[in-house]
């Protein structure tokens, strides 16, 4: 199969953490008051930043398995003929 489900949905969690991060650095603190201080779009964009790049890394982790799996048979298949 060549489409890992990992690959669109780490990377719709990266894009939306990296805008939700961007506006949590870029906004006025005086928004933030009404939370106790805490600037909660920088913390759960860093929290969605990291979940994207932990699913970007298994899809990739996972292609290369698959690429080296491939490899490995294809060259069992040359040796035997």
């Amino acid at each position: 199969m060549g489409l890992d489900i990992r690959i669109p949905i780490g990377s719709l969690f990266v894009l939306i953490g990296a805008l939700l991060a961007g506006y949590g650095l870029l906004s006025n603190t005086a928004i933030y008051q009404r939370s106790l201080g805490i600037d909660i779009n920088l913390w759960w964009g860093g929290a969605l930043l990291i979940f994207g790049c932990g699913m970007l890394a298994l899809a990739w982790r996972a292609a290369a398995i698959r690429s080296r799996a491939a490899a490995s048979t294809q060259d069992l298949t040359d040796t035997r003929t």
